[in-house]
């Protein structure tokens, strides 16, 4: 890009103008004229001024406008933006100069400088009248409100303005004696108040600006602002290049200070420098990385000229002593005995089998692998399932260090890529301290609860700064910001833990394997029972008595004193019953336990002891009601069975209620649902006027807890036909799916959980979405025995299924009725 307009010394050229200032504003133009644009370059009337020329169109435009002789006008204006190459009108200030080139000039490089004499400010129409080869547009003169010579404010005004020029071009660096000389010669106010505002190095949207301004007076008030401005930022620059400078003195001096008081100490036999020769000793004992020990070498020269008494000197310490305590070249040798693996996790987590087997599969991959690069898992799943300690179990088979780094509720980057060491107290991130803590570069390292991380906010995006970590090619170089540079974690075993995915951004999602761990049945919690809870719990007790659960009992104890899908809950509830037990024992007269010793407690003993239960089990109510369908949900503790009561009423106005704190998304559900039903209204069997004459209201229960999901589409829809025609439900059946407009039944998820709910609750018959076929046959035989699954498509196959020819007893007689309407 060519820079033309510029020129090196804006103060080269000056004309001695001795006549009225007011003839160069006499010159009134309203015609089309060649249109010179300028870079970086606003000129002010009166001025006469050289403008290197670089461009073949301006080149052109100054050449013919000079072979036309002293009578061809121009207008100048400056480009808004100096990069655009090739301008048009849009690209230049509206407002120009009106102009006569008086010289010519061929410099030896190929330049050529055109000599500029300014006359009245013009307006450029926007909208040119020719493009080429040059610029060409309708301009018209502006006027130019010259003030009074013998005006009192404007006299003190140019004197003050005259003086702060004068400052400042002896206060400037990059104007000279030439500068001087060149305003001091200028005798004209109103030529020397334009000549400035020209030459001076401003802003070009300042000169625009300025240039804008017809009054002279306001446009010398603007400009001694701008020069007071630029005099006040040169003076406090020149105070801080002082201030520096001082500093950098007193830095030297106390610098050649302290050398020479080292040099009387090593005359003295003093033992000064001990910790850098410590620092130095240890690092060339590590297998520090070159790029690594060059810095480490720079910071350490650096603490070694830093006076022990100064702030820097322990931040710089501390700095380098992070870097040698990182674990450089340490690896923990694996011990991938699939055998062995197998025991430890069939030891410590009963059931599993499908958590387990994918878990064992990373495992041998790994020991074939030629890489050593372990996957990095995710492992989601209710609260209370185990996900924590399987990780301990993995580390422990692998013989390898834990460690765990809680990532629930964190909302700062820095917290993860660390501290820049420009703030104070600045430290590196959560993931570098665990590697330190670990002491070796392959430890199992668990992210606890990474679905807890907060999104983007003003202290950064601790999701986006995981990407690097949980990615296999990235993770080799990954960078902490208070150590500032790549380190390799691409050894590490990263293991993620999760209660639900929904809240994990998708990229941070497709790094990690997902293995889901799934909640325990009640058989299942009933070993867990025996075979840890109880025993961890009498581990650390010293009772001359045992405390022991029959199965009764023990199911008891679950189903009405728990409601998880984990065993968290159980474990705390094992742990007041023992309390309550030896709170007994030590209180009773005789010293006696509250149960035969040595024998198991049975239900009565359990709730003598453990008081009323908080919970029912789901039981199901029956079909003795219309508009009472039992349904199916998943919730964050596990599966629950649902009921949906739906119920009409005689008006003259109808309407659809809803209630039982239902979300938008179970409202809309109901909505399609009623919707489908009118519009299906012959397969029931229902007159189309029974809904301009009825209200309905569907009703969940427990309207305390919150509800909504789609999967309670067909439930409501069945409801809702069931209060209708006042048909029977299938007794012992329930069901879960989202429907469409069309009527549509589409799959939905959490299908484990709502079929153990539903053998809780003496289900017998569950309707599914045809396309849950494959979660069903995922499932293991035993959680599904004695179910029997119908698998359908659409509405109506919903409702030959669930609906019964019979109605219920007292049925509602849902008339039409006609307003009479009576003539006065």
């Amino acid at each position: 890009m060519k820079k033309d307009n510029m020129t090196q010394n804006p103060f080269s050229l000056i004309a001695d103008f001795d006549g009225n200032i007011g003839d160069l504003f006499e010159v009134k133009v309203e015609a089309s004229l060649p249109i010179l644009p300028l870079r970086n370059m606003v000129l002010f009337p009166g001025v006469v001024a050289p403008v290197s020329v670089g461009r073949e169109s301006s080149l052109m435009l100054v050449k013919q406008a000079v072979s036309k002789g002293e009578g061809a006008y121009i207008a100048v204006s400056c480009q808004i933006d100096a990069a655009v190459e090739v301008p048009h009108l849009d690209d230049l200030y509206p407002t120009g100069i009106l102009a006569k080139i008086i010289r010519l000039i061929e410099l030896p490089n190929h330049h050529t400088t055109a000599i500029l004499q300014t006359f009245g400010r013009v307006a450029i129409d926007p909208h040119p009248t020719r493009v080429n080869p040059y610029l060409r547009a309708r301009v018209e003169s502006l006027e130019e409100v010259i003030p009074n010579e013998e005006d009192p404010e404007f006299s003190a005004l140019y004197e003050t303005f005259r003086e702060t020029t004068f400052k400042y071009i002896k206060a400037s660096e990059n104007l000279g004696a030439e500068a001087l000389f060149a305003v001091q010669n200028v005798t004209n106010p109103i030529f020397f108040i334009n000549f400035v505002a020209t030459n001076l190095p401003f802003d070009t949207e300042e000169k625009a600006l300025l240039l804008e301004e017809g009054d002279v007076k306001k446009r010398t008030f603007r400009l001694l602002q701008i020069l007071q401005r630029e005099l006040q930022y040169m003076q406090l620059k020149h105070k801080i290049q002082e201030k520096t400078r001082e500093e950098l003195d007193q830095q030297q001096k106390e610098y050649f200070l302290q050398q020479q008081i080292k040099n009387i100490q090593n005359e003295l036999g003093a033992n000064e420098g001990g910790e850098v020769r410590e620092l130095r000793e240890k690092s060339e004992q590590l297998p520090l990385p070159i790029a690594v020990k060059t810095m480490f070498e720079k910071e350490l020269q650096k603490l070694e000229r830093t006076n022990p008494h100064s702030p820097d000197y322990n931040v710089t310490l501390t700095y380098l002593e992070t870097v040698l305590s990182l674990p450089w070249g340490k690896y923990a040798d694996d011990n991938i005995d699939l055998k062995h693996a197998q025991r430890t996790l069939d030891r410590d987590h009963f059931g599993m089998e499908k958590v387990k087997e994918r878990v064992l599969e990373h495992l041998a991959m790994m020991k074939v692998r030629r890489e050593n690069k372990p996957s990095i898992i995710c492992l989601y799943g209710p609260p209370g399932v185990g996900k924590t300690s399987l990780c301990r179990s993995i580390a422990e088979s692998l013989g390898r260090k834990y460690v765990r780094v809680s990532l629930g509720g964190l909302h700062d980057e820095s917290e993860i890529r660390g501290h820049r060491r420009t703030y104070i107290a600045a430290m590196c991130g959560r993931i570098m301290k665990s590697i330190i803590k670990a002491e070796n570069n392959n430890p199992v390292f668990v992210l606890d609860e990474i679905d807890k991380v907060t999104g983007s906010n003003f202290n950064g995006d601790p999701q986006s700064a995981l990407l690097e970590l949980l990615d296999p090619e990235q993770n080799n170089s990954f960078h902490d910001n208070y150590l500032d540079f790549d380190y390799d974690l691409s050894q590490v075993f990263f293991i993620a833990t999760a209660n639900s995915l929904s809240t994990i951004p998708g990229p941070l999602r497709d790094r990690m394997e997902l293995i889901n761990v799934e909640g325990y049945l009640t058989e299942e919690k009933k070993e867990i029972v025996r075979r840890h809870l109880i025993p961890n719990e009498m581990k650390t007790l010293n009772l001359p008595y045992e405390v022991k659960l029959s199965p009764a009992a023990t199911e008891f104890l679950i189903e009405k004193y728990t409601r998880e899908s984990g065993v968290r809950q159980l474990e705390k509830q094992i742990a007041k019953l023992v309390r309550k037990i030896v709170l007994h024992t030590q209180t009773s007269a005789d010293g006696l336990p509250p149960f035969s010793p040595n024998t198991s407690l049975k239900v009565t003993d359990i709730q003598n002891i453990m008081g009323t239960p908080p919970y029912n089990r789901d039981t199901y109510d029956g079909n003795q009601y219309a508009g009472v369908v039992t349904g199916l949900a998943w919730t964050a503790v596990g599966g629950e069975i649902l009921f949906i009561e739906s119920s009409v009423s005689r008006s003259k106005s109808p309407r659809l209620a809803l209630t039982g704190n239902l979300g938008d998304v179970m409202k809309e559900s109901a909505m399609l649902a009623l919707e489908y039903v009118k519009s299906h209204a012959d397969t029931l069997g229902l007159d189309y006027r029974v809904f301009d004459h009825w209200n309905l209201h569907v009703h969940v229960p427990e309207g305390a807890t919150p509800k909504d999901g789609p999967s309670a589409g067909i439930t409501i829809a069945t409801s809702i036909a069931s209060v209708l025609t006042q048909r029977k439900v299938r007794e012992h059946i329930a069901m879960t799916g989202e429907i469409t407009l069309r009527g549509k039944v589409l799959p939905v998820g959490g299908i484990k959980e709502k079929i153990l709910a539903a053998k809780r609750a003496n289900i017998t018959d569950i309707i599914l979405s045809k396309e849950n076929r494959k979660d069903i046959a995922d499932i293991p035989e035993r959680y599904v025995k004695g179910l029997t699954f119908h698998f359908v498509e659409n509405v109506d196959e919903v409702w030959k299924i669930a609906l019964l020819d019979e109605v219920v007893s007292n049925p509602i007689e849902l008339s039409v009725y006609e307003e009479k309407i009576t003539k006065e």
